[in-house]
């Protein structure tokens, strides 16, 4: 499953917000932060705001904040919320039109799909946005480097994803 990128952005506006509870933040700083284009973040923190998850306050100090705790923001609600579609066959289009698939009615591909759509959700709803940022100091020494008085290093790990190890007062405990 791959989510789109508007559920990618909506996920990294979430953590950054999250990152930084004692403020509002602006969209133009997320939009800094993770070289999101503007434009579409704009979009982005609306539906955030549409589904209650952001709280939006306009003006010259106006910005956006969490609608709740971090630990009250179930990531499956968000992609829930943000993906436009989980069609993941032609089979799984309620309309006649959308499903010319032959064999549709006699195969099982629909069933194992939705099971596994079904577990996807599932682990998705075991984590929570405080479970995405418990390693806050960390995320903000790569969001704003320098700023923390941190320095960064990123080391590749075994499966070939990398992963930060800082240097300076940081836990990643």
């Amino acid at each position: 499953m791959r989510l789109t990128d508007f559920t990618d952005y909506g996920l990294r506006a979430l953590i950054y917000a999250a990152i930084h509870p004692e403020r509002l933040v602006t969209i133009h700083e997320i939009s800094d932060a993770f070289h999101i284009p503007h434009s579409h973040l704009m979009k982005v923190v609306h539906a955030l705001g549409k589904a209650q998850f952001l709280v939006t306050v306009r003006g010259r100090k106006g910005g956006v904040r969490l609608a709740m705790e971090s630990t009250e923001i179930r990531v499956g609600n968000v992609v829930r919320a943000l993906e436009p579609d989980f069609r993941l066959a032609e089979c799984f289009s309620s309309s006649q039109r959308g499903n010319q698939c032959v064999i549709a009615p006699v195969c099982d591909l629909r069933g194992t799909m939705q099971r596994a759509l079904d577990a996807y959700l599932a682990v998705l709803d075991e984590s929570t946005l405080a479970d995405l940022v418990v390693r806050s100091d960390a995320l903000l020494a790569l969001i704003h480097p320098g700023a923390t008085g941190r320095t960064i290093s990123v080391v590749p790990h075994d499966a070939g994803e990398g992963y930060a190890v800082l240097h300076g007062p940081v836990s990643l405990a």
